[in-house]
């Protein structure tokens, strides 16, 4: 089994296992179909928080409008009794004028928020972190239960043009936002190592070798994008170990250079030729000189 540790730039992902012989076409295939499927939890996550907070989604042509200019402009909220979350509604303006203002009830909007954060935890990358991997199912698993909180929270669904009934639905529409930017299609994703793109008629073992007990960091990108960024040579722990070495290092010489050069010399250990034998004896802290 190869390990693979999925990157997007600086920010990994997630792991996924294969082998060898896999394919690099379905390979990429593979890896995307986790990588959409976890940007669609992540998405529905934030729309789901917005949605405990201020309820359903307004009809377009009324949203960032005040309530004057809705009566002026003579526009209603077809769904306002239909999307009744379950136990009622309490109110609660929403400041960019998205949402309805009618929000789920506290143990209603405590449903939804536990399952975004269960929902969250099941898809972050500190899963990779602990050595584990992601699959498909396993990020099918959080969607249900984020789809699940929603029936029983709005039984009678969202409007269908609600972000979250949207996502659902699979029936939503990213363009212009920056959540676009981030959807990689299969047949527009690449994957990079060691700075070489993996070409799709290949197999991974014409890359890494036949060793199946290996692990590799892979970065995501766009076909036709740049090269990613290798990975840097040593880790931020590293980087602080060296750095506190060199600052000790410069603390020494720097005690040398202020030491008396006529003195100094007697009190370091090759300037004692019994210093072996007073070790034997148990006297090889006795120093020689001035102190």
């Amino acid at each position: 089994m190869v390990r693979l540790s999925v990157k997007k730039g600086n920010d990994s992902l997630f792991i996924h296992d294969t082998t060898v012989k896999q394919n690099v076409a379905e390979l990429v295939t593979d890896i995307l179909a986790v990588y959409g499927l976890r940007l669609k939890v992540l998405r529905l996550c934030d729309e789901m928080q917005s949605l405990a907070k201020h309820g359903h989604f307004l009809p377009p042509d009324m949203q960032g409008l005040t309530e004057d200019q809705i009566e002026e402009l003579k526009l209603h909220d077809k769904y306002e009794k239909i999307c009744v979350p379950q136990g009622g509604s309490v109110e609660c303006e929403d400041p960019i004028g998205r949402r309805s203002g009618k929000a789920p009830n506290e143990s209603m909007a405590e449903v939804i928020m536990k399952t975004i954060t269960d929902a969250k935890e099941g898809v972050s990358n500190k899963i990779a972190a602990a050595n584990k991997s992601l699959t498909v199912k396993d990020v099918e698993d959080c969607l249900d239960k984020l789809k699940g909180a929603i029936m029983i929270v709005y039984p009678m669904k969202l409007p269908t043009y609600d972000p979250v009934q949207a996502e659902i639905d699979n029936c939503e529409d990213l363009s212009g936002t920056q959540a676009s930017l981030e959807v990689i299609e299969k047949e527009h994703g690449s994957l990079w190592w060691a700075g070489k793109e993996l070409m799709p008629e290949k197999t991974l073992e014409d890359y890494i070798g036949k060793n199946e007990k290996t692990k590799i960091i892979v970065k995501l990108a766009k076909k036709g994008s740049s090269a990613p960024g290798r990975e840097q040579q040593m880790t931020e722990e590293q980087k602080k170990q060296m750095m506190a070495w060199q600052y000790k290092k410069q603390e020494e010489m720097k005690k040398l250079h202020t030491a008396d050069d006529g003195d100094d010399y007697y009190n370091s250990k090759w300037a004692n030729s019994g210093a072996l034998k007073n070790q034997f004896q148990g006297i090889g802290n006795i120093k020689w000189g001035p102190s």
